[in-house]
């Protein structure tokens, strides 16, 4: 929790419980559903919640924001960024049922009314979105052709409408084909530790 707060001071009183809560809640689906891998699952906070939240640094959704997190598995980044931000709308997706039937119970324990959770592919969804958020769960131009049709164009946030990928490692030649629309966010700008040292943030603006 302690690198929580060190990042985000201004957290309230009940989203530091959720973040808690959330914690305790993680460990014990966990031990019957493996949602996380079972060696990192102590570096929850660092690994995976803060990780999370570092699309937060980019960019602080509005009130209202419609937001779609595409292969959420255990509900990453979609859980962290639902708790920091209670008025924007997150729809988490996953193709495998046991994950987010685990969603579903930690968004109830943690009482996220702004959360839904469906067990789908990207592919089979209707509607569209302000915003697609992901953490590699493929390589980005494979992502991009999956997610086609689901964003809105333009936009109410201080950046417009697009795809936020959380990426790590040599991403060159994944954005080549987006040469001159994506933006890269380096993570280490926004966090010291070394566990951040070649993490990204692929920003691609919807068309």
């Amino acid at each position: 929790m302690h690198l929580l707060i060190k990042y985000f001071s201004d957290l309230t009183d009940k989203q530091i419980g959720q973040f808690k809560k959330a914690g305790e809640l993680y460990h014990y689906w966990n031990k019957r559903i493996n949602v996380i891998s079972r060696k990192d699952i102590d570096n929850l906070y660092l690994n995976h919640t803060l990780h999370s939240l570092s699309i937060a640094k980019v960019i602080l959704f509005r009130k209202g924001t419609t937001v779609l997190d595409v292969g959420t598995g255990g509900g990453f980044p979609g859980i962290p960024l639902a708790i920091l931000m209670p008025g924007v709308f997150f729809t988490l997706v996953d193709s495998t049922g046991k994950k987010i039937r685990v969603v579903n119970e930690i968004k109830g324990e943690l009482g996220l009314e702004n959360v839904t959770a469906l067990h789908s592919r990207a592919e089979d969804l209707k509607g569209q979105y302000d915003f697609i958020v992901s953490r590699a769960v493929c390589k980005f131009p494979e992502f991009v052709k999956m997610t086609r049709g689901l964003l809105k164009p333009g936009g109410k946030n201080s950046i417009a409408n697009g795809i936020l990928y959380l990426k790590g490692g040599d991403i060159r030649n994944e954005i080549s084909l987006f040469e001159g629309k994506v933006k890269i966010f380096s993570i280490s700008c926004f966090f010291s530790e070394d566990f951040f040292d070649k993490k990204k943030i692929i920003y691609l603006p919807a068309d």
